[in-house]
């Protein structure tokens, strides 16, 4: 480890695994905390859940209910950490999901999964976050866009009002260094 860390003179511990936004961030690339937290998080929910999702509702209602509560944990800040999962977190997530949704179904053990999923629409957790991470990436590029045609239009504005004024040089310089026309 490194020497102690102080911060305004107070001495700060170093520790491996912090947790940001809801993010465990560790030292590993293999994302090994993250994981085991959404698995821990979606099996509590699973728990505390279970009586309504074996109660008489309509599926629909449990469908809503899995996309709100539990969905929402398994795929929490997915785009950044999914890509470093292993193949072996991946089917533990996926395990989670296919759970729920027998559970919702009330369908028995011999049942696939995927009939299982097809039959309720739910998309699998890969798809599910493939698409999370396609529109993620489509706002930052769209807000980019828009940030570039924003200040292009800034200085389109700047440009206009500097010709009126019948400035003859740059209207982007300093005060001080422009040409008097």
């Amino acid at each position: 480890m490194p020497n102690q860390l102080r911060l305004r003179g107070q001495a700060m511990e170093w520790k491996t695994c912090v947790r940001y936004l809801g993010v465990h961030i560790d030292l590993s690339p293999r994302i090994v905390p993250e994981v085991d937290y959404v698995i821990q998080m979606s099996r509590a929910v699973r728990a505390k859940l279970c009586s309504i999702f074996t109660f008489r509702l309509p599926i629909r209602t449990k469908i809503a209910i899995y996309k709100c509560c539990i969905s929402f944990r398994l795929t929490h800040a997915a785009p950044t950490w999914y890509a470093l999962c292993s193949e072996l977190q991946r089917q533990c997530l996926q395990i989670q999901q296919n759970l729920l949704l027998c559970m919702i179904a009330g369908a028995g053990w011999f049942v696939k999964s995927e009939v299982i999923a097809r039959d309720l629409k739910v998309e699998t957790l890969e798809d599910f976050i493939n698409m999370l991470a396609r529109r993620t990436f489509n706002l930052a590029d769209a807000a980019l866009l828009y940030l570039t045609t924003w200040h292009h239009n800034a200085m389109q504005a700047t440009a206009v009002k500097a010709i009126s004024s019948k400035e003859t040089c740059c209207p982007f310089l300093p005060m001080r260094t422009r040409c008097k026309a």
